[in-house]
């Protein structure tokens, strides 16, 4: 690459790029959320509250961005996973100030994983198994709602959805996606819309 990139070299980093960030902002979100519950654990809730507004908000940012990521493989679920995200935001939030009575995010996250999981079994331009591990963790924060807080089999569920959403994290951080093959289904869709 020379030191002046051209437009068109930029245009063809660019998926990568937006993956790339789009892992950024999900390292941040975990990294809020761990230390929102290590600040509530050790008694400092106002300070717990606030890295949980932080992070909520780096999760609606990297709800927005998942969307435009998934747009190419279908626009439509991928829509419908970010607003079924949103609420689940919106949820956490009302939460946060005990306003919501009886509502877990789970409800919300739980298929927004299994869409997740689904969207990146259909792209061409991340790993299968990435989505797999989605969709596991999907439906595993679904069983999460049945089973009670105390159940052995709940650590199960957590470390599964933690170790899903952390490949992917790691995965979109480090690898971003295959750029050609993004450009490729995205093309594919605006050519279905002609």
């Amino acid at each position: 690459m020379s030191a002046n990139p051209s437009k068109g070299e930029i245009s063809q980093a660019s998926p990568r790029f937006k993956a790339r960030v789009t892992g950024t902002v999900y390292l941040l979100y975990f990294v809020t959320a761990i230390s929102a519950e290590l600040l509530v654990g050790r008694g400092q809730s106002t300070y717990g509250l606030a890295a949980n507004l932080i992070s909520a908000a780096f999760y609606v940012t990297l709800t927005v961005l998942f969307y435009y990521l998934f747009k190419p493989v279908n626009g439509i679920l991928s829509l419908l996973a970010a607003i079924i995200s949103l609420a689940g935001c919106s949820v956490t939030i009302l939460n946060l100030f005990h306003l919501a009575t009886q509502v877990s995010p789970l409800l919300f996250f739980g298929p927004y994983c299994l869409l997740l999981g689904y969207l990146i079994l259909r792209s061409t331009f991340l790993p299968w198994i990435l989505g797999a591990l989605m969709v596991l963790a999907g439906l595993g924060w679904l069983t999460f709602l049945i089973l009670p807080p105390t159940s052995h089999v709940s650590r199960y569920i957590e470390v599964l959805g933690i170790v899903a959403e952390g490949l992917l994290m790691l995965w979109l951080l480090t690898l971003g996606v295959n750029p050609q093959r993004w450009r490729e289904q995205a093309a594919d869709v605006g050519e279905s819309r002609t």
